[in-house]
């Protein structure tokens, strides 16, 4: 009996040896093998790629092989592990080595905002808890926005909007650009620094559209909507513009017979009546007569200056222009220009200029001169 005892107790202690060597072992592994990566919780929009860098480090005497898996990855999300260019599912690190991987993570574009728990794991060997927290409440949709939707100026001006397109939807969308704007609105659009009637999203990303709007020159003050849809046989987005009209600025300088050209003789001044006429919808201040003329001829005008001129108002402003005394007989350009910080118009007039009544005089007093004396001559001389 006593020996049966000793026995046993004997066997029972080896099997508790072998146990606890066992358990050391295993806790000893576990604790010389890791995961490790710096970036154990982000937060992110919907719709983002995560890349994840993981470390696998191996601080045991022995080669180990660990199968890399992730767990409680929540519904709709997605990964891949990379490592060398290969899609892997099991790594070997050599003792004393670490090896890394890249966990690429795609989280859905339709998901509720909040914080997401999983594990990335050395499956039996190591886990790491990692955190993903959603910034904000998932889309499933295209999204059509713009820096600035309203613009004022006046009618004759372009006015040029920045806008984003943005695909949220799981798959590529080709989006045709149409508006519905008031009639004689011109409406383009840019993509890449291209006109285009379309373009092409791919899934979660955004294209810039630069629109270009260009209203009647002869649009009245007020305020307009243009607005903008884009849309595929899958979704749309719209987008509403607003451009007010200040008014448009057009000028008119002319004559009151509309005729531009006139006649005057060398030296001499000619006093030419002006109209000037604001054609557009909006008031016209400080309006600057002006002229390019010939040289060593002199335009002047009264009144230089126009204060204010109401839309389709006309006044009269007169143009005195002084010839250069020796100016050959001909037609001559002068240019008069009524301008302001808006506008301005020109008059291109068509000046002939013709000899003087003195200069006649003088011409026909010297042939008369000449005749004279050759009559002279041939009396006196003629018959010898």
């Amino acid at each position: 009996m006593a020996i049966f005892l000793r026995l046993t107790r004997a066997l029972s202690a080896l099997l508790l040896a072998a146990f606890l060597s066992a358990g050391f072992s295993n806790s000893c592994f576990a604790q010389n093998f890791s995961l490790y990566t710096p970036f154990t919780g982000i937060s992110v929009p919907p719709g983002e790629s995560i890349d994840y860098p993981i470390d696998v480090v191996n601080k045991g005497s022995s080669t180990r092989t660990a199968e890399i898996a992730v767990e409680g990855l929540p519904k709709g999300w997605t990964y891949q592990v990379k490592s060398g260019g290969w899609t892997v599912s099991r790594i070997s690190v050599l003792p004393g080595e670490k090896k890394n991987f890249s966990l690429q993570l795609q989280v859905p574009l339709k998901i509720n905002k909040g914080a997401y728990h999983f594990v990335v794991a050395a499956k039996g060997i190591s886990t790491l808890p990692l955190a993903v927290t959603v910034s904000q409440q998932g889309t499933f949709k295209t999204e059509f926005t713009a820096d600035q939707t309203n613009m004022a100026g006046a009618a004759n001006s372009t006015f040029t909007f920045n806008a984003k397109l943005r695909n949220y939807t799981e798959s590529s969308q080709a989006y045709a650009l149409n508006t519905m704007a008031p009639p004689g609105w011109k409406v383009s659009f840019k993509a890449n620094y291209k006109q285009v009637s379309s373009v092409n999203i791919e899934a979660g990303h955004t294209q810039d559209i630069s629109i270009e709007v260009d209203p009647p020159d002869e649009t009245g003050a007020g305020t307009y909507k243009i607005p903008i849809v884009a849309v595929t046989g899958a979704t749309s987005a719209d987008l509403t513009l607003e451009v007010g009209i200040t008014g448009s600025y057009a000028l008119q300088l002319t004559t009151p017979t509309g005729l531009l050209s006139t006649s005057t003789t060398a030296g001499n001044d000619k006093r030419l009546e002006l109209l000037v006429k604001n054609t557009g919808s909006a008031p016209l201040k400080n309006i600057d007569l002006l002229s390019t003329a010939p040289v060593n001829w002199n335009v002047s005008f009264d009144p230089k200056r126009i204060e204010d001129l109401s839309p389709g108002q006309t006044t009269q402003v007169s143009a005195t222009i002084t010839t250069d005394p020796k100016a050959i007989a001909g037609d001559y350009m002068t240019n008069l220009t009524a301008k302001t910080a808006e506008t301005s118009s020109v008059a291109p007039l068509r000046v002939s200029v013709e000899t003087s009544l003195l200069w006649s005089w003088s011409g026909i007093l010297i042939i008369l001169l000449a005749l004279g004396g050759v009559y002279y001559l041939f009396r006196k001389y003629g018959r010898r």
